[in-house]
Formats: structure tokens, C-alpha cells, sequence
């Protein structure tokens, strides 16, 4: 490893502990803040939109979003860790097939649309096995409780194994 890849891993280490990126592919919509500067001030804009495509090359990874602007399409290439994006929405996910969608460029209108992933995250999971188990340990408990409440009513009553369940009856009577 040379000392440029050097120098690039730990930059790349220090600007992915300052930003929290979320994870995103090519056909998702996103919303990206950037920073802009007009004079002396500087204010927000979000650019929302299609990611077309995405390049990871550690510090020089970028993405590519698509939207549609008066009937204009407008594509532009974000560098993934410059100063100038404040933050990344994932707006919906998009269920593609390819890494670039440069073929969205010939479509419009409804060819255009890209469907949505039907999405199950690992926490909504655990959430239903939690529940699954709270409800499993709830019935377990009840059992033995039931069970201890049981062995008290049997402990205090010596029953003998030889004799009918009749004669114990007649027994306490």
C-alpha cells in the first residue's frame, strides 16, 4: 500500500465518522441538502430525485441524481463525502435490476417509473419475534404457575397409589 492509499483511508475514516450516510442504491429517491452560497449568505437547497448511478472509489465515490424539472431532465454528480452536502434522505426504495439507469434517460411519463421494494427491515422482525417470545414466556408462566398451585393442593393431601380414587373420596368425606 503506498502512502497515498494510506493518506486516502484514514481521510476516509475521519469524514465517514463526522457524516452519518444513509445506505442507498441506484433506483432509489432520495433527497440530498446541499449547502449553497449566494454572497455572504448561505442557505439549504434540496435536490430531490432518481439515483441513476453510483460510483465507490473511497474518498472519490459519488452518485449521480435524476429529476425532472418543467419537463427538463436535470442530472447531477454529488460527490459522496464533499463539504457541501449536509445530509441524505432515502425517500423510497426502488426495486431495479442494474447499477446504472442511464436508460431512464430516453423515458418519460410512466416508463419512466420506477417500482417500489417492498422493504422488511431487521427491526420490524425483531420486534414480531419479541413479541412472539413475550407472548410464549407470558403463556409459560401462567403455566407454572398453575403447575405450583397445583403441587401445593397435592402436597398438602397425601394421596395413596394403591387406593381407587373412590376410596380417597370417601376418605376426606
Amino acid at each position: 500500500m503506498n502512502t497515498l492509499e494510506k493518506f486516502e483511508k484514514k481521510h476516509l475514516k475521519e469524514l465517514q465518522l463526522d457524516k452519518k450516510l444513509p445506505s442507498f442504491s441506484s433506483g432509489d429517491t432520495i433527497k440530498v441538502h446541499l449547502r449553497v452560497k449566494e454572497g455572504e449568505k448561505e442557505r439549504i437547497q434540496v435536490f430531490e430525485g432518481v439515483c441513476i448511478a453510483k460510483k465507490n472509489a473511497g474518498i472519490n465515490s459519488s452518485f449521480t441524481v435524476r429529476k425532472i424539472s418543467y419537463g427538463e431532465g436535470i442530472e447531477r454528480v454529488i460527490p459522496l463525502f464533499s463539504p457541501q452536502v449536509s445530509k441524505i434522505e432515502v425517500v423510497k426504495s426502488g426495486s431495479v435490476r442494474r447499477s446504472k439507469l442511464y436508460y431512464l434517460r430516453e423515458r418519460s411519463g410512466k416508463s419512466a417509473r420506477i417500482a417500489e421494494k417492498n422493504v422488511f427491515t431487521q427491526s420490524t422482525n425483531k420486534t414480531l419475534v419479541d413479541d412472539k417470545k413475550s407472548q410464549t414466556e407470558s403463556v409459560d408462566e401462567k403455566k407454572s404457575e398453575t403447575e405450583s398451585v397445583d403441587e401445593k393442593k397435592t402436597a398438602s393431601e397425601p394421596v395413596d397409589k394403591n387406593k381407587s380414587l373412590t376410596e380417597s373420596l370417601d376418605e376426606k368425606k
